[in-house]
């Protein structure tokens, strides 16, 4: 035999090696597979405003109890808040407090509604009412008196 024909016969065998060893290497069990579905399911679902087939869900949403100050500052407003973010003043810094607090509360509401300088409308809490904006406010305005 050639020297050809041995790499050829070769290089044949060790294919049918690597096939052979993939398919085995591939084979799953139904219980590790049941355990990548459950990992990789999604972990909720879009519900579009006008959509019949999820009014359950916006109903439930409307009717839940309004959200304290002190929910929505850890979800919305503790990332600027509590760091001085964009100039942002921090909660508790009563120096930095003072001035805004002298301007009055509806002023402060206003700028919690409608945004100011680097802070964004409702400060990103789209789904806030009015009321837990105004909770909101008064909740920092507690803590940095």
């Amino acid at each position: 035999m050639k020297v050809a024909q041995v790499f050829a016969s070769l290089s044949k065998f060790s294919l049918l090696v690597v096939v052979l060893l993939a398919s085995k290497s591939f084979a799953i069990s139904a219980d590790a597979q049941a355990a990548i579905a459950e990992r990789i399911k999604p972990v909720g679902e879009v519900c579009v405003e006008g959509d019949k087939s999820c009014a359950g869900v916006v109903a439930k949403a409307a009717s839940a109890e309004p959200r304290s100050g002190e929910e929505i500052f850890g979800a919305s407003c503790t990332g600027c808040h509590s760091t001085g973010a964009a100039g942002a003043p921090k909660v508790g810094d009563k120096a930095a407090w003072a001035p805004r607090i002298a301007q009055g509360k509806a002023t402060l509401y206003d700028h919690a509604k409608n945004g100011f300088n680097g802070m964004p409308p409702k400060g990103l809490c789209m789904d806030c009412t009015d009321d837990e904006l105004k909770a909101t406010v008064d909740y920092i305005v507690s803590k940095s008196q």
